[in-house]
């Protein structure tokens, strides 16, 4: 892990492939969190356009606007004094003009998945996460596509359902480090994950089986719970004034 009294840069993390070092990502939305992970020293906080579905109860991806994302960028980045953040410009828009704005509201860098595009913001002056996606396609072409991605100036990779096979196989074709959420594991560069799938935030948590750190959910469920008793019961907050 790079130190906790220096800023996060990107050769640095690029060093950490070099190393043998694994990278942290976080998926993050607001600014205490963003204060809670930069403390715990993670690499990378990405924030990500799933905030519509994930947090505002969106029902798809695309409903997130630019104008959302650079309010959801400027909290984080409120909270991230060390690490890099990383910031998802949304489907439909122009890949320069977005990303510059992106980068205005704060963003080390940018994710977006085409190829043109990352060319053209790369030569705007602006790093950027690229993103691509495994799944039915054969190893070796997903090797093409992270070779072009690479060619085309991204820093960093985001292999989404990578899988072991393909996953090794595109680490070992590329000098950046690859990095991936959603079936990533142990044989990427780094693994990127969201924070409220971690701890357990979501309501869907109350009964979900799925592998996390904790379950905030249902600690805030038994919480209000008794917050609510208390209040039914007239009884007084210790320290709590008005």
């Amino acid at each position: 892990m790079t130190s906790n009294d220096s800023a996060i840069t990107i050769p640095a993390l690029q060093r950490m492939k070099v190393d043998g070092r694994k990278i942290v990502g976080v998926v993050a939305w607001d600014c205490q969190i963003a204060q809670i992970v930069d403390r715990a020293g993670v690499e990378i906080v990405s924030v990500g356009d799933s905030v519509g579905v994930n947090l505002w109860g969106h029902a798809a991806p695309d409903e997130v606007t630019l104008d959302e994302m650079l309010i959801v960028c400027k909290a984080v980045r409120r909270g991230v004094k060390r690490a890099l953040v990383s910031c998802d410009l949304p489907p439909g828009q122009d890949g320069t003009d977005g990303a510059i704005r992106l980068r205005e509201a704060g963003a080390d860098m940018v994710k977006l998945a085409d190829v043109s595009q990352v060319r053209s913001v790369v030569r705007a002056g602006i790093p950027v996460f690229a993103e691509f996606h495994g799944g039915q396609e054969p190893p070796e072409k997903l090797v093409e596509q992270a070779k072009r991605l690479e060619d085309a100036g991204a820093s960093f990779l985001d292999f989404r359902h990578s899988g072991p096979v393909a996953g090794e196989a595109v680490v070992r074709a590329v000098r950046i480090p690859v990095i991936g959420g959603l079936g990533g594991g142990p044989w990427l560069d780094g693994r990127i994950r969201m924070v409220h799938a971690a701890i357990g935030y979501a309501a869907s948590n109350l009964n979900s089986k799925t592998e996390n750190y904790a379950n905030v959910a249902r600690i805030t469920l038994d919480a209000i719970k008794t917050y609510a008793e208390d209040v039914r019961a007239a009884r007084q907050i210790r320290g709590e004034r008005g």
